[in-house]
């Protein structure tokens, strides 16, 4: 028994505590060079193609005689573009290994990372399965167009596979992963009821109408949580 100044004993117990698991970060504490070389040229593929996808859309939107602003509005109906940007920004925070900022650390990891990654790769599917046949685009249209709808999504899905550890995936990750394509259809459609424009076929409510705009949209949804299934699912298969 320990006696204190008020001649009163007591005996504290503490209760261990147990240090919180942490996401890991990307690239892992010890990255191999590979890693983030890979990571580094998505980075530069994925800006190198945005910048030459503005740079297109600029000339074409100053030759119908409209403006800057009106090719940069046009450039961010697209999905393709958005997403594009999204791989950029994401993987340029994973290959700089020692920069610490929160907007760095919070691409880097993991679930923001997949989330990309999953994103990236529906843009290929859709476009290779829905959009291939509709144009044929030829030299430096040709090569940009792989870039952004084969290139990159092959290489995203490459590193996620090689270089992404397993983690614990929660059911708010999901749902936050939704948030990306939801947003995305309800702002299309609203720019859409403004201006008459549709950056898609398979959306385009003045050809289709509404109710068949909708139901294309709900099975491109579907097939985005298909996808999600499947990379939770190798998520879940891997070892520790």
């Amino acid at each position: 028994m320990l006696q204190n100044d008020s001649g009163m004993a007591r005996i504290v117990r503490m209760r261990p505590t147990l240090p919180q698991q942490r996401e890991p970060e990307l690239p892992l504490h010890t990255p191999s060079v590979s890693s983030v070389t890979l990571a580094a040229i998505i980075a530069v593929i994925a800006w190198v193609s945005i910048v030459a996808q503005a740079d297109v859309t600029i000339d074409r939107t100053l030759a119908r005689g409209l403006t800057v602003f009106d090719a940069f509005a046009r450039m961010s109906s697209y999905l393709t573009n958005l997403t594009a940007l999204a791989c950029a920004l994401c993987f340029t925070c994973v290959a700089l290994r020692g920069n610490r900022a929160p907007l760095v650390r919070f691409f880097r990891q993991p679930t923001v990372v997949t989330a990309v990654v999953v994103y990236m790769v529906f843009v290929g599917i859709a476009y290779n399965v829905l959009l291939r046949g509709l144009w044929t685009p030829t030299a430096f249209r040709l090569l940009l167009n792989e870039s952004l709808h084969s290139v990159l999504p092959m290489s995203c899905a490459l590193y996620w596979v090689l270089f992404v550890p397993r983690f614990h995936l929660k059911w708010r990750h999901g749902l936050w992963w939704l948030v990306y394509p939801i947003v995305y259809l309800g702002v299309t459609f609203w720019r859409g009821s403004l201006s008459d424009f549709y950056p898609y076929p398979f959306i385009n409510v003045e050809e289709l109408g509404v109710r068949h705009a909708v139901v294309n949209s709900a099975l491109l949804f579907g097939g985005f949580l298909m996808l999600m299934a499947v990379f939770a699912g190798i998520n879940y298969r891997r070892r520790r």
